[in-house]
């Protein structure tokens, strides 16, 4: 498992993860379920590695 996930892409990643997750603790409901999605993007910041890019090709990694 290679690395494939830049550090802009990280940060935006680690954004949006934080924010869903916030909904679950501020939506109330059934709606607020809807939050946990953000695990999703905060795992694979967190990791840097998306399963996704890895089996699409995509490298957001700048160049050395």
């Amino acid at each position: 498992m290679h690395t494939n996930i830049g550090p802009t892409d990280c940060a935006f990643r680690l954004a949006a993860g934080i924010a869903l997750l916030s909904l679950f603790l501020i939506l109330t409901g059934p709606i607020q379920w809807l939050g946990v999605i953000g695990v999703v993007p905060l795992s694979t910041g967190l990791m840097r590695w998306c399963p996704v890019y890895a089996i699409s090709g995509i490298n957001t990694l700048p160049s050395r």
